[in-house]
């Protein structure tokens, strides 16, 4: 019996022993995912810093080691923007003060992993409100100056254009200013530049008053759209944000739309009783509807039908901006073993909005396999302040949510798929969004952004030896 206990204690003390190095490789040698489980890469370490003094170590510790660093905030993007095989993954959502408020000014300053809603929450109680950020305010400041994001707002340009200045720890280690007239190359670059030139430490933002908006709403057919647009929403000055849906579901499948304009109130007086921060509201009736067009034609349209009268209830009623800008998300979380679900997003110039959806349709009518699930439209001015900027004249920005499953023939059909609407997008004078699967081609990318040459060639000026690095890099340079 003795015998037999020493065995165990032997078995127990090896198991433990192989457990705690098993789980000390993990940590080391940890395995992240992107957003959409289709890009798996494993990284030397997960670390993060909460001051400039721990940055400029983690920094200068990969410099001298010859190592990599990817940089990350909500990690949302899709493709590996954030990843690197073998690399540091610093993440920067500890290094999220709010540092400054200037309200005479309207400017803010804040740490890159502040978020969205760290700063609406900071600020809504003083009257004011962001200029430009995306729909959902869930993502850091850094990741949005990164992809150099765009919303509802009709307004005002893209992000980029609401930035004062930053400050950016460089792959010398050093620590420099950044702003339309210091170091201005830079500014072009970082913003939209997906962290391959440095590190964003703060940022100083400018801000603009809340307000009251009235919401209307209006159904209309595709080729009615953009002259509905040009004539009833930009060049009435009363409109200040505005979104559209397209239709998937097969019975009206990119024929029917919907519109929401947010138009200024005539009753400001009555912004304090809207002015509370909202909350995701109940979920489980979007989320079920939405779960049951990803399985069926009739749920696709049932889902389009529920929007369509949930769109139409809207109109008459009143929100603040600040709420337009904190849209509900959480009904899309979406967890299966074997599918996932990916964005890609195009952007088309305004006139060519009725041809275009006019081939996206024959071409998709094509892919009875290709389960697209929803296309949201916006508006974006032009805007080509960035290097990498996307919007060459004022274009409608479509984001697409495409449900697929993640084996490899899946893949490759996805892929064909979106190279043949990509192709079809370029052919219309348009262009795509970086932040996702690097489904594209690297003649296709070269197309959507003329300048992809001069970024890449001041990548190698910026950071020679290429410390900063991410898999969007290494598939398209």
């Amino acid at each position: 019996m003795r015998k037999n206990r020493i065995i165990l204690v032997l078995v127990y003390v090896l198991v433990f022993f192989s457990s705690f190095q098993l789980f000390h490789i993990q940590q080391t040698n940890p395995v992240f995912e992107d957003r959409g489980r289709l890009v798996s890469v494993k990284m030397k370490n997960l670390t993060s810093g909460k001051d400039e003094k721990d940055l400029i170590k983690i920094v200068n510790s990969a410099k001298r080691q010859n190592e990599t660093i990817s940089i990350a905030g909500i990690q949302h993007s899709q493709g590996g923007q954030t990843l690197y095989p073998d690399g540091i993954l610093l993440n920067m959502k500890s290094y999220n003060k709010i540092l400054e408020l200037d309200e005479t000014k309207k400017t803010i300053t804040v740490q890159s992993g502040a978020t969205w809603d760290d700063i609406q929450r900071f600020i809504n109680p003083k009257g004011l409100a962001l200029k430009v950020s995306q729909s959902q305010n869930i993502f850091t400041v850094g990741g949005s100056l990164s992809v150099n994001v765009h919303g509802r707002d009709i307004r005002h340009q893209g992000l980029i254009e609401t930035v004062d200045s930053f400050r950016l720890l460089t792959a010398e280690g050093k620590i420099i200013n950044v702003s339309r007239a210091e170091n201005e190359e830079l500014f072009e670059l970082v913003i939209g530049g997906y962290g391959l030139f440095g590190v964003i430490l703060d940022i100083t933002l400018h801000l603009t008053d809340d307000e009251l908006y009235q919401i209307e709403t209006h159904s209309l057919a595709f080729d009615e759209y953009s002259e509905y647009f040009q004539r009833e929403v930009i060049q009435n000055e009363v409109v200040k944000m505005h979104l559209a849906r397209l239709s998937v579901a097969p019975e009206t499948f990119l024929e029917d739309m919907y519109v929401t304009n947010y138009l200024l109130s005539d009753h400001q007086e009555l912004l304090l009783e809207h002015m509370n921060l909202k909350r995701d509201s109940i979920i489980a009736i979007p989320k079920l509807f939405l779960g049951l067009s990803r399985q069926s034609d009739w749920g696709k349209d049932l889902f389009w039908e529920t929007q369509e009268n949930y769109n139409k209830r809207l109109n008459g009623s009143h929100i603040t901006r600040n709420n337009v800008m904190r849209s509900d998300s959480t009904f899309m979380d979406y967890e299966h073993a074997r599918k996932t679900e990916v964005l890609q997003e195009y952007f088309v110039p305004v006139d060519n909005y009725e041809s275009y959806i006019k081939d996206l349709k024959a071409m998709l009518l094509k892919q009875p396999d290709f389960n697209l699930l929803n296309i949201t439209v916006r508006y974006v001015e032009k805007n080509e302040k960035a290097v990498m900027s996307y919007a060459k004249q004022d274009m409608f920005a479509l984001v697409l949510l495409i449900n697929q499953d993640m084996d490899q023939d899946s893949m490759k059909m996805n892929q064909e798929v979106i190279r043949k609407m990509i192709d079809i997008t370029l052919d219309h004078e348009g262009s795509y969004y970086l932040p996702y699967y690097h489904y594209a081609s690297k003649n296709q990318l070269r197309k959507a952004y003329p300048r992809a040459e001069e970024f890449f060639e001041l990548k190698d000026k910026y950071d020679p030896e290429h410390l900063f690095m991410n898999l969007f890099y290494e598939e398209y340079h």
